[in-house]
């Protein structure tokens, strides 16, 4: 599933690949968000590792199933 971050004063989105589930990654970013003003947003990597974002600097998170990437010059119809 793809994540996307955004953080405020930062002009580009974070886009992070993950293979939580969508209830996982909610529950982590409201428990991030109820913590208080120095914790830690933290998403897991598909490829291994994890993205830690301050919860405070977060402006939004946007997630769903990545696109299927489009083959060929167009459709024909």
């Amino acid at each position: 599933m793809e994540v996307k971050i955004g953080i405020q004063s930062v002009a580009r989105e974070l886009v992070v690949e993950t293979d939580a589930p969508a209830e996982e990654i909610e529950r982590q970013l409201a428990a991030a968000l109820a913590d208080g003003a120095h914790s830690v947003f933290t998403v897991p990597i598909a490829k291994g590792g994890k993205v830690l974002v301050p919860a405070d600097k977060i402006a939004y998170v946007e997630f769903g199933g990545p696109e299927a990437r489009r083959v060929g010059f167009g459709n024909l119809a």
